[in-house]
């Protein structure tokens, strides 16, 4: 049932974003940032729709105030699960998303995702990557977009923790600007490359800003790391 239902999903999934992704290729370029970033992004609200229709999977918000209104910010997010594709350009609007370059190849939703301003990293080459990071990004935050970036790199099973990387600490204390800590228990319902959803209620937490003005990247990452960590325990990631 489980596969038949992930199945029903995938029927839908990816006919509806073929579609979808031609006019947002053709018209998406002649649009502003902003209003470019709501006609691509308005497709994700099926995607969830659908995701919960065909396979029970739903969302439960903790936190959603804590998003700074009226400033940039840099959102650091444990990572478990494609929901998180889907979900997060719902929550963060707008946002500029580092991700791993060849997710840009995809067709059509590559090709689309490639017109939000990504900060596409080649991941091999790590001191490059910084650089480009805090370079683009600095040009992002600069421009009151804020950055969403995944400080375990990829991909971690539920229960794991993994590394999480210095890099959006990096970038938050260049521009002073405040890191919105996020974590989530996606891997439950959608495990990291599986093709089967199970039904359940993803846990989503925002939690409170932090404040970067006057202090040290390693002071930063320790308290956004060791409130992520606390909160995934918390909720079961």
């Amino acid at each position: 049932m489980l596969k038949l239902r992930a199945l029903l999903f995938a029927i839908g999934f990816y006919p509806i974003t073929i579609l979808y992704a031609i006019p947002c290729l053709l018209i998406g370029p002649l649009l502003p940032f902003r209003a470019r970033f709501v006609f691509l992004t308005g497709i994700n609200y099926f995607y969830v729709f659908w995701l919960r229709v065909t396979c029970g999977v739903k969302t439960d918000v903790e936190g959603l105030e804590n998003l700074p209104k009226n400033q940039p910010y840099v959102a650091l997010s444990n990572h478990q699960s494609e929901w998180e594709t889907l979900y997060f350009q719902i929550v963060f609007r707008p946002q500029a998303v580092v991700l791993k370059k060849e997710l840009l190849k995809i067709p059509f939703f590559g090709w689309a995702l490639g017109l939000l301003k990504p900060i596409a990293l080649d991941r091999s080459q790590r001191r490059e990557a910084i650089k480009q990071l805090l370079r683009q990004g600095s040009e992002r935050l600069s421009d009151g977009i804020p950055i969403l970036i995944f400080p375990q790199g990829t991909r971690v099973a539920v229960g794991e923790l993994g590394r999480f990387n210095k890099g959006g600490a990096m970038l938050a204390v260049k521009n002073q600007v405040p890191i919105v800590p996020v974590v989530h228990n996606a891997g439950h319902c959608w495990p990291g490359q599986s093709f089967v959803k199970y039904p359940g209620t993803v846990k989503l937490v925002i939690g409170q800003p932090v404040q970067t003005e006057g202090r040290t990247v390693d002071d930063v990452h320790t308290e956004v790391e060791a409130w992520m960590i606390e909160q995934m325990k918390r909720i079961g990631a």
